[in-house]
């Protein structure tokens, strides 16, 4: 079996800091903010507040990680352009 030299860290883009602070919104939400949250009462929409915030957190860490997405697909016109012309060394 012959090796290939080939330099896998040409295929992975580095993410843009933007995509990264939008990947770690739910976590600190979840994970940091207990102290704010950590109580029975009030009730929203018929479930303690703990529950409700978690739950509402399970909503909204899609929308969070289409937001990262999208900040690191290249849009516009031309982009398609762009993106092949740096997968050119690949043959």
């Amino acid at each position: 079996m012959a090796a290939h030299n080939f330099d896998f860290r040409r295929l992975v883009k580095r993410p843009s800091l933007g995509s990264i602070l939008f990947g770690l919104i739910p976590f600190v939400a979840v994970c940091f903010t207990v102290s704010l949250w950590d109580r029975v009462d009030p009730i929203v929409l018929g479930l303690p507040f703990n529950y409700f915030w978690l739950s509402l957190w399970l909503l909204l860490t899609p929308l969070c990680m289409w937001g990262a997405y999208r900040l690191e697909v290249p849009r516009g016109p031309g982009a398609s352009e762009r993106e092949n012309k740096d997968d050119d060394y690949l043959g």
